[in-house]
């Protein structure tokens, strides 16, 4: 017996770290690291150990004999990854944590956000410095993406936040939430009290279609939705209608996903998720049961992972086709093996009947080579116009219209920015000396919650570099007077 690593793996590589045969792979070292969407235990070389099992913090690590349901598929996946190429598991030269020389006095940093990204970074600090650290959030509650952006259904990928919120405990974190910078305080109140600001800010702008009609009621951000579905504060209980039939998806990655599954999920097993009252009462009540999931390319540039569109597909209450126009079935079959095109090959084609409502059972609809031109309707969408390849212009009626097409950060007042890519400018995550940034702030809106813990031990090696070589910001004010300016800050309102 072996184990397998299932759907909700992170690839935060805890699991790498723990094995004591060096069984699992891509590991950070390797250059499938960056590009993979899940990790592997080759089967011939685990020692049925469960070390991997008990270092995962979203528990995606199984004994193969314990697979059932939709995670059965996996055990065959991780024996198929090995299958071509067969991994070198020697090891890679050791690694040893930094630490601060002792004649570095211990620093006060701030770290802004509480995603993954400052999670990563926070447990780095006090891993390799004495740091005292202030942890600030504009949301009322903690979480970030891993609280907000992540599906309620998926409770194991949330499980990682609790891992974060042990860290958030710690003595040496002290943390200030409902404060915004740029409104509540400005980044050079926290340069004035802190040696060094961290800035995990994220990726909280969408993209959008320039469409006509896309401002229309019942059209929506993808991230609107989920945050709607996580209960965030600035989406209230009535701030979306789901009294439609057909749902469209604009865009093919997991965010999409997630808002396709939502919308056609058993309602009874949403229940059992931590997904507020005013959701699923409004998912109850809803009649949505058709949703089409819209790609603008071809299947071969389909941004889903395999992993989450498994978890999908392999639902027995939900009919997933491919809407059969010209082009699509040769590109799927001709497609290379490891290629997203490659997982519709068990799909079944059905050309679909636009004028015709939506069937009683409930269906996903991948369509491919199909671009929004325009949403039409009066008082809210009732149709999108797109343009196909191969037929021209086509109407496909839609009551509800859900953009899923990108996330970009947005400007913090006091540091640069840049309008094309969406992060803040930096070197190794370095903005200035004094001044970092982490996460999707920094490399944009790309990789998963794993990805965030290599990018936040780059940004703390580079900020403990400026602190050795005494580039770190000369604060004035102490941490108490710091409190006391949030406390006051935030009586007031604003503070820009």
């Amino acid at each position: 017996m072996a184990y397998a690593i299932t759907q909700s793996c992170c690839t935060d590589a805890a699991c790498v770290s723990a094995c004591p045969v060096n069984c699992i792979h891509p590991t950070p070292d390797e250059p499938d690291f960056a590009a993979t969407d899940m990790l592997h235990v080759d089967p011939a070389a685990c020692i049925d150990c469960g070390a991997c099992a008990d270092a995962c913090p979203v528990d995606a690590v199984l004994p193969v004999d314990q697979l059932s349901g939709p995670d059965a598929v996996y055990a065959e996946r991780n024996r198929r990854y090995f299958a071509d190429a067969p991994p070198d598991n020697s090891w890679a030269s050791p690694r040893f944590p930094r630490s601060l020389p002792a004649s570095v006095p211990a620093p006060r940093i701030a770290v802004v956000g509480t995603g993954p990204a400052a999670g990563y970074t926070v447990q780095a600090l006090l891993r390799c410095t004495d740091a005292e650290i202030s942890l600030i959030d504009r949301h009322p509650v903690p979480g970030g993406l891993i609280r907000f952006g992540v599906a309620p259904d998926h409770p194991a990928t949330k499980r990682i936040g609790d891992s974060f919120a042990m860290t958030y405990r710690h003595p040496r974190v002290r943390m200030h939430l409902g404060v915004e910078v740029g409104r509540t305080i400005s980044h050079a109140d926290l340069l004035g009290h802190h040696h060094a600001v961290v800035y995990a800010t994220g990726a909280d702008g969408t993209r959008t279609l320039d469409i006509p009609g896309e401002d229309l009621p019942g059209s929506i951000a993808a991230t609107d939705f989920l945050a709607w579905c996580n209960g965030l504060s600035r989406m209230p209980p009535n701030a979306i209608d789901l009294s439609a039939q057909r749902a469209v998806v604009v865009g093919t990655g997991n965010v999409a996903l997630d808002a396709a599954r939502l919308l056609l999920a058993d309602r009874e097993e949403l229940a059992t998720t931590d997904i507020p009252e005013h959701a699923l009462a409004a998912l109850r009540g809803s009649t949505v049961s058709e949703v089409v999931l819209l790609g603008r390319r071809g299947p071969a540039h389909a941004a889903y992972t395999p992993s989450e569109f498994l978890g999908l597909t392999q639902r027995t209450d939900l009919r997933t086709v491919l809407d059969g126009h010209a082009e699509v079935a040769d590109e799927i079959a001709t497609a290379d093996q490891r290629s997203p095109a490659a997982l519709l090959r068990e799909l079944p084609v059905e050309g679909v009947d636009w004028t015709a409502p939506p069937p009683a059972d409930k269906r996903l609809v991948l369509r491919f080579h199909s671009t929004p031109i325009a949403a039409c309707g009066g008082n809210r969408v009732h149709t999108l116009r797109v343009s196909d390849r191969d037929t021209g212009a086509r109407d496909i009626p839609a009551d509800l219209l859900i953009r899923s097409i990108g996330s970009r950060g947005l400007p913090i007042p006091g540091l640069p920015f840049d309008p094309h890519t969406g992060v803040i400018p930096h070197r190794a995550g370095r903005v200035s000396p004094g001044t970092y940034v982490v996460g999707w702030a920094k490399r944009g809106a790309t990789g998963g919650i794993g990805a965030n813990r290599a990018c936040a031990t780059e940004t703390v090696d580079t900020l403990l570099d400026d602190a050795v070589a005494g580039r770190l910001h000369t604060p004035d004010g102490s941490a108490r007077a710091f409190a006391r300016l949030v406390r006051h800050a935030s009586r007031q309102g604003h503070r820009g």
